[in-house]
């Protein structure tokens, strides 16, 4: 006898069979967002303007298909009311004599169901109590139909009543539902699943494909409690001691009414519970087809049937429904035509009742809050969540929120939560977060002189609420965590100040303006907000005439790049073995080679600071150079190079390979260069000059020069500070020395050197790029060379102080001592930069 016979004896029997309950899953997380969702559930109710306030405490009244043979009804004992008996009819057997189902004209009663309830432990008395005066007072108080109620429209001519019929969506939705399941029934993995249950394949295909409804509709609403109800069970569980907790009774809620729902639908439609596990793992192969596809049309059909049928598919595969949900723009709006409401948000929560959260399910909810308005409940699920295992905010779950409350104009709350943002380890802020606030600020008008405090920014750590303090004050920290922005930032910052400062009457440049660099110096009354043209060879801003600077490297980020760089070489050193060794190239003694690696690269270090002399200024990367432009060794190239930099003063090192130094070696692809006894004695040359470092075999020649770079050469500079300044009479390029001669972009060092931030300043003021002229067929003949300096300014956010009208060596003036704010975009020039600067 099966569990369904069985539960067939119990009710001939005349006995209320009450399922089992099944201990909830325990979860720090679940408790702690567990009001936020019935929150967000209710929420739903409201925006969708239901009948429902809250979701009923039991299964709707279910209706079943009537037998033509019934048996009759019976009087009930109070007032004499007439109440459908609890009586199996005539047995009813399908067309593929499938096993025996029975059907019953009425389940039990709500009100007794709700006793169950009570006997059970899951609901209070109050709160049963509570619930169903408020179902009844909307009800009432709305004209709608609610889901569950049978009109008097679907029922048979007989007055029994049936589920009323309708079709699920729109055309399009379910055609490609239809073709996704024809298409996912015959593939291979499926077709093992049902290897033994060919039939029933064929029965729950069929039943998935058919368009009409076997129940009437719920959605997310009828799983969830509301959130007073939750509370109210929770209090009641504490209260008497028996250890529940909010998680374990929404839990426990969600999962009875999915059985009582799946239990109501088997009965409804004759399928058995074998096939209703079935049709749950064929959904399943629906999503991943899904995600494979890139189409969550399917989808929205196969998540009304799961609500519809009671099915409870894995976390993986509610997972795997969110992901193809995210994927496309829109689904809300397409989805809440059909009265859905958000299903990517419904979905969440309905894994959220059964599973644990995940970041993902947590991040839906917030922007469904957000969607409808409510960034107060949605930074309140966060706070719910701060001692779980999600408790640590991230960039996506709370830059909606903040967006919201910039939005609305409440940048007290905006303030709070962009200071929580960024104290917070794990939210990393990008640019466009940074530029919509700030400029979110500005249009506000919290910047101008004459404006009012924002309340609460003192606590926070702020010296003063509004002016150019606060402006001062927020891109220094921006400049903290953000090395440039976008084309399209710079337009929201450009917006942003125009509105805020427009109706003051200040001068503000038109929309128009910034879309081109301007040369015009605006005097220390007008707002600068636009893009402008930095002087290469004098670093100077033609809109305020402030000079920007050149930031370098502090002493312990040298010796950060120094300490790196050598342990790199014993990196390096391994790699290569392991590259000989995939190649069938045997290499042995491994270590011992990587540990020799490093102990040379530091005793070049050692040489460095210990040899006497004139300092190296420039370190040329040799390699880099004698291949440019050839596809092979042209040793004339690099002394010519060489040359170059001694006419212009300089003193160069060249890091050159010792297998280049070969008569005879390999070049790529079995190619093999032979050199010549004259480049060979050039070679020498610069050996004997001191301008050559050879680097030994199994090393890395790159560590070498980056490391030269930022070598302080202790005994050959005496303590003398050997940069270049700006104009100086030897026509020398300014700049930090020593500089580094190369083309080289090390992109296979870059991550492992340094931050992105301190790289970038080491390649601003250390790396020369340079080019050749046109190619000529004789190696050894001269060319010109073209150098491109390294930067006279940093390419990073950097505020300088405008020079005051009277200052001597700034002209004209045009910022009165005012600060202005410099912000490289990415999609401008090199020296192109958004400039900044309030009126004074």
């Amino acid at each position: 006898m099966d569990k369904r016979d069985a539960a067939d004896v119990s009710v001939r029997r005349g006995m209320l069979r009450i399922p089992r309950r099944k201990k909830a899953l325990p979860s720090s997380s679940r408790r702690s967002s567990i009001a936020s969702i019935c929150t967000l559930a209710s929420c739903f109710s409201l925006a969708a303007g239901s009948s429902h306030l809250s979701p009923p405490v039991v299964p709707p009244t279910a209706t079943f298909i009537a037998s033509r043979h019934r048996f009759g009804h019976h009087q009930g004992r109070q007032g004499g009311s007439t109440t459908p008996a609890l009586q199996p009819h005539a047995s009813v057997y399908s067309s593929s004599n499938r096993k025996l189902r029975r059907h019953y004209l009425d389940p039990p009663s709500p009100l007794l169901r709700g006793a169950r309830n009570l006997r059970q432990g899951s609901l209070g008395h109050n709160t049963l109590t509570t619930m169903m005066s408020q179902s009844t007072a909307s009800s009432r108080s709305e004209k709608t139909t609610e889901p569950n109620e049978i009109t008097s429209s679907s029922r048979d001519d007989d007055g029994s009543a049936v589920a009323a019929a309708g079709e699920y969506f729109d055309e399009g939705q379910f055609a490609a539902f239809e073709c996704a399941v024809e298409d996912i029934v015959s593939k291979k993995n499926v077709v093992r699943d049902f290897r033994k249950n060919g039939e029933d394949l064929r029965v729950v295909k069929e039943h998935l494909l058919d368009r009409g409804r076997k129940l009437p509709r719920w959605d997310i609403r009828q799983f969830l409690p509301s959130k007073e109800d939750s509370d109210a069970n929770n209090g009641n569980a504490n209260g008497t001691g028996g250890g529940g907790d909010s998680s374990s009774a929404v839990g426990g809620y969600a999962k009875r009414r999915i059985r009582e729902r799946c239990e109501t639908y088997l009965d409804r439609t004759g399928l058995t519970t074998q096939q209703h596990k079935l049709a749950t793992v064929l959904l399943a192969h629906l999503a991943d087809h899904c995600a494979k596809n890139s189409s969550p049309r399917p989808l929205y059909v196969a998540w009304e049937k799961i609500l519809e049928a009671g099915m409870t598919p894995l976390s993986r595969t509610l997972s795997t429904y969110l992901y193809v949900l995210s994927l496309e723009d829109g689904n809300t709006t397409e989805s809440s035509s059909q009265g859905g409401g958000d299903i990517a948000a419904d979905v969440a929560m309905f894994h959220d009742a059964l599973y644990e959260p995940t970041e993902k399910t947590i991040t839906l909810l917030v922007k469904s809050l957000v969607g409808r308005g409510d960034a107060a409940g949605a930074e309140a699920l966060l706070e719910g969540l701060v001692d779980g295992p999600l408790g640590q905010l991230r960039h996506r779950t709370t830059s909606p929120i903040l967006k919201l409350y910039c939005e609305r104009g409440e940048m007290d709350s905006a303030l709070r939560l962009y200071r929580r943002m960024r104290t917070t380890s794990r939210v990393k802020m990008d640019a466009a977060t940074y530029a919509d606030f700030i400029a979110a600020v500005a249009q506000q008008g919290y910047f101008r002189a004459d404006s009012e405090c924002i309340v609460g920014a003192e606590d926070l750590g702020y010296d003063r609420a509004c002016g150019t303090e606060l402006l001062d004050a927020l891109i220094m920290e921006m400049a903290e965590d953000v090395l440039d922005i976008t084309e399209e930032s710079a337009r929201v910052l450009h917006n942003g100040f125009t509105l805020g400062f427009k109706e003051r009457g200040h001068d503000a440049i038109s929309s128009s303006d910034g879309t081109t660099p301007t040369a015009t110096l605006f005097d220390s009354g007008s707002l600068v907000a636009n893009r402008v043209a930095i002087d290469k060879n004098t670093a100077k801003c033609p809109a305020t005439n402030a000079t920007l600077r050149l930031i370098v490297l502090e002493q312990s980020q040298r010796v950060h790049v120094h300490n790196t760089l050598v342990e790199m070489a014993r990196e390096k050193s391994k790699e290569y073995t392991a590259r000989l060794a995939s190649k069938g190239r045997s290499t042995r003694d491994n270590a011992e080679k990587a540990e020799l690696a490093t102990k040379i690269l530091r005793e070049f270090s050692e040489w460095l600071d210990a040899r006497e002399g004139e300092p190296y200024t420039a370190i040329v990367d040799g390699a880099n150079i004698a291949y440019f432009g050839w596809g092979r060794l042209n040793i004339h190239q690099l002394i010519h190079m060489v040359n170059a930099l001694e006419q212009q003063g300089e003193r160069p090192l060249v890091v050159f390979p010792e297998k280049y130094t070969r008569r005879k070696f390999h070049l790529r692809h079995g190619m093999i260069q032979v050199l010549r006894d004259e480049e060979l004695g050039l070679l020498e040359g610069l050996r004997d000059k001191g301008q050559m470092y050879v680097v030994p075999p199994m090393c890395l020649d790159d560590l070498y020069w980056m490391l030269a770079s930022v070598s302080n050469q202790t005994a050959s500079t005496a303590g003398q500070n050997i940069d270049v300044p700006k104009n100086n009479t030897e026509g020398r390029f300014p700049g930090l020395r020593p500089m580094v001669i190369s083309n080289d972009k090390m992109r296979d060092h870059k991550m492992e050197l340094l931050e992105e931030r301190a790289f970038r300043r080491w390649c601003c003021s250390h790396i020369v790029n340079y080019n050749f002229t046109e190619f000529i067929e004789n190696p050894s003949k001269k060319r010109e060379i073209h150098f491109q300096a390294a930067d006279l300014f940093s390419d990073e956010i950097q505020g300088n102080e405008c020079p005051c009208d009277d200052d001597d060596d700034g002209g004209d003036g045009g910022g009165g001592g005012m600060m202005a704010w410099h912000f490289p975009v990415s999609e401008w020039d090199s020296n192109e930069r958004f400039c900044l600067r309030l009126p004074s």
